[in-house]
């Protein structure tokens, strides 16, 4: 018997549905992800004159939060990847909630600042996140409870 939850996701209710593997276009999603998440660290850390408009100045406390900015982007992308080969679907839909959510964040913060050339693909690859959350929590979307309970 298939149920629609929220008209995202179709999904079998049996037992056999539930424990099938990572959907291929979630995987990609994945390593896509991570790779954009990894190359943001870089960047970050490499040249953070990159992160700000050509007139801004790059002194000391923009170093200290690219430096964070690095840190928390090189974590998430090596979760990430982690949690798709150890195949932790659960943990992985959970973490790809927290990583779309901030990427709608960043979005919104890149449209109140007028950074238009990349608030679409930031908002676009937020949804993704989210959608592939979606698809590896049971079929449900991350504000519904039944998305965090095991």
């Amino acid at each position: 018997m298939a149920e629609q939850r929220l008209g995202l996701i179709a999904k079998e209710t049996s037992p056999a549905g539930r424990a099938g593997s990572i959907p291929l276009w979630v995987r990609v999603v994945v390593v896509l992800g991570a790779i954009l998440t990894a190359m943001g660290a870089v960047i970050a850390l490499a040249n953070p004159a990159m992160l700000v408009s050509p007139h801004d100045e790059i002194n000391g406390a923009v170093r200290v939060f690219a430096g964070y900015l690095f840190a928390r982007n090189l974590a998430i992308a090596l979760l990430l990847v982690a949690l798709l080969l150890m195949g932790a679907q659960r943990a992985l839909g959970n973490l790809l909630a927290l990583v779309g959510l901030i990427q709608v964040l960043d979005a919104v913060m890149d449209a109140v600042e007028g950074r238009w050339p990349v608030f679409a693909g930031v908002l676009v690859l937020g949804i993704v996140f989210l959608i592939a959350s979606a698809k590896l929590c049971d079929g449900y979307a991350f504000w519904r409870r039944e998305a965090w309970k095991g």
